[in-house]
């Protein structure tokens, strides 16, 4: 419990820090808080063992799980043959090439090579977001960089089984490998569609009868990918896939449902954009926090470079492969298919794995290789393509740019609040109050106004029923100017047009605070 409390506040400090250090992406900074924070001995010793198990089933199925459900399941169809080749075929070629490479190459031996390989597999879309931040990622590459690593980890996880059965039986088991992955990758997919369809209709009665309760509502579907996960563990089929088709149909319910209950759509999906930025800040400081611990063993690290060979003979493989399978397979241009290859980022779910071994009869000292291996592997993805895309990519609008014409359009619309305000017949404390108000939505008030306002607040009585009303009807002509000024704004600054519909939510969810139901409460009392 003090390991993820821990955990939660460093990830909370690295979101903050990444407001102040917009250049660097939050992942790379929860990397060097993950990394500061086993440095400081009094905090990184209550920091528990790692837990490949738990991290996977408590931090990266939630994040598949909304990951899979912000993909349309229509789209998922109409790339299917695609997705069974990069989860499945491209997959296989990068294990076989990148163990017999790593077997060449390094000296180990045939199992353990293809151990390595096998982990190394799996990629990570979120950190892939990393590596091209800043940068416009094409659509159609971006495309099926999510797709394939929504759907490979099921695909690694089966033949690093095979691998560590080579490794200690001494012999490959062919048939009973290829049983186990239709095994866990079909009965995943009919787990996770069949089960999620259940909690989905069940969820949809609730919303359509009088014993619906907006948190327990929201609180079945937080605990939805936790629960599916461990239960398709429990019956031996891909939890990781169950979670993924889980999140489609999620996804297609959120499509035919959201005006049902807006309210609780509303603070369902606030909900899972906070658990995902903590939980993929999270991953990232675990990630620092391992590299170092791996490190520190100076028995891993000094006895022997081996790893470092091997680290980047497996990272080296699997770009060449991936290029190759862009180009041949995906009949990408050779500009796309290098995006492609260097877009397969390694990350949280490849150190997992590695992990697992632990578990196993692998040695010691094979285990130690393995994990530094596959720390350079990671490394390696994640630092290559930030270079190489900043060549590769174009530059996109960062937010700093944005953030200047941002300001701009918030302060006009502010001032048209503000005069639409001035020309309506208040008292002249109920338009102070709103004008105040108005103001803050430009984010320029300093804290001196805003406590001279909080004294006001406490000095003066509160309003009476009509002076609410009348505060109430204030707001929603003063936010409907906005919204007008915004649509306009929406048609003329297309470039920006993301951000002044952000703007736009902003304003409706302001309204939504203001109306309120009880305006007459006080003269009731």
């Amino acid at each position: 419990m003090l390991s993820t409390f821990i955990l939660l506040i460093v990830a909370t400090m690295s979101v903050f820090l990444s407001r102040v250090f917009t250049k660097i992406s939050v992942n790379y900074i929860s990397m060097v808080m993950g990394a500061l924070l086993c440095l400081v001995p009094f905090l990184g010793s209550h920091v528990g063992n790692f837990s490949s198990e738990i991290f996977i089933g408590l931090i990266v199925a939630p994040l598949l799980f909304f990951e899979g459900q912000a993909t349309r399941l229509n789209a998922v169809g109409k790339e299917f043959r695609y997705i069974i080749g990069m989860a499945v075929i491209l997959v296989i070629l990068c294990m076989i090439l990148a163990g017999f490479g790593v077997w060449a190459t390094a000296g180990v031996s045939l199992p353990l090579a293809f151990i390595l390989a096998a982990i190394s597999t799996p990629t990570d879309a979120t950190a892939m977001e990393s590596v091209s931040s800043g940068r416009k990622m094409p659509v159609s590459e971006t495309l099926h960089l999510k797709m394939e690593s929504l759907f490979n980890d099921a695909s690694g996880i089966v033949l690093l089984n095979m691998a560590v059965l080579w490794y200690v039986n001494g012999y490959i088991n062919y048939s009973q490998t290829i049983v186990e992955f239709l095994i866990s990758a079909v009965g995943g997919v009919l787990f996770g569609f069949a089960a999620a369809w259940v909690m989905v209709l069940f969820r949809q009665i609730l919303l359509r009868s009088s014993y619906n309760s907006l948190n327990a509502s929201i609180l079945l579907y937080i605990v939805t990918p936790f629960v599916l996960y461990y239960l398709a563990e429990a019956i031996h089929v891909s939890g990781i896939i169950a979670v993924v088709c889980a999140g489609l149909v999620h996804n297609a319910e959120m499509a035919r449902s959201r005006l049902i209950n807006a309210q609780q759509v509303h603070f369902g999906l606030d909900l899972i954009s906070m658990i995902t930025e903590i939980f993929n800040s999270m991953v990232f400081v675990i990630l620092g926090f391992m590299f170092v611990q791996i490190i520190r063993d100076e028995g891993a690290l000094f006895s022997s470079l081996n790893w470092l060979l091997v680290g980047v003979v497996l990272y080296v493989t699997n770009v060449v492969v991936r290029v190759g399978y862009g180009r041949l397979r995906l009949k990408f241009s050779w500009r796309s298919a290098w995006i492609y290859g260097l877009g397969g980022v390694h990350g949280a779910v490849t150190l997992a794995l590695a992990y697992t071994l632990i578990d196993t009869k692998v040695s010691m000292a094979d285990f130690n290789l393995v994990l530094m291996a596959e720390s350079v592997l990671i490394i390696l993805s994640m630092l290559v393509p930030t270079i190489v895309f900043r060549f590769l990519l174009k530059p996109d609008i960062t937010d700093d740019q944005a953030n200047v014409e941002i300001d701009k359009i918030r302060v006009n619309m502010v001032h048209q609040a503000i005069e639409a305000v001035q020309k309506m017949y208040l008292p002249e404390n109920v338009k102070k109050s709103v004008i105040f108000d108005l103001m803050t939505q430009k984010q320029r008030t300093r804290t001196r106004d805003f406590a001279r306002a909080w004294l006001d607040v406490v000095r003066r009585p509160e309003f009476t029923g009509a002076e609410k009303e009348l505060e109430m009807r204030a707001f929603m002509n003063a936010l409907e100017q906005e919204r007008q000024y915004l649509d306009m704004i929406s048609q003329q600054e297309v470039k920006y047009q993301s951000y002044v519909f952000k703007l736009y939510n902003e304003t409706l969810l302001a309204e939504s605070l203001v109306i309120g139901p009880s305006i007459y409460d006080s003269d009731n009392d």
